[in-house]
């Protein structure tokens, strides 16, 4: 891994995107801050149930919030994401570099096979 990732971190991280409503905030909010009632708009959901998606993704560290007045706005937090998207580019690598080492080996036996049948 090229860098160390808090793993209990990213596995709230990857909790939190594995919902498409949570998924569909984070989308939204990548555009700048909105208010909570703006990122609920879409949603056919009480606001209630809209919030506990809101305390996940905080939770996360996916996004903050903050209340001026009555009016509670939502920013994300980029960092998070990229911290997933290390690991994922980690894991990616290695499974690129094991994969093409199994492709070397099946080609090597192949050759092999192909020099004894001659």
């Amino acid at each position: 891994m090229s860098q160390a990732v808090d793993l209990a971190s990213l596995s709230g991280v990857f909790y939190a995107l594995a919902d498409p409503t949570r998924r569909a905030i984070v989308s939204t909010l990548g555009r700048g801050p909105e208010t909570v009632s703006a990122l609920a708009a879409p949603f056919a959901m009480a606001l209630p149930s809209f919030m506990k998606h809101l305390q996940v993704l905080e939770r996360s560290g996916l996004i903050r919030s903050r209340k001026t007045g009555r009016v509670r706005t939502c920013e994300l937090v980029p960092q998070p994401l990229s911290d997933a998207q290390q690991w994922l580019a980690d894991q990616r690598a290695l499974w690129e570099a094991r994969t093409d080492r199994l492709a070397a080996f099946v080609e090597a036996l192949h050759q092999e096979e192909q020099s004894h049948d001659e």
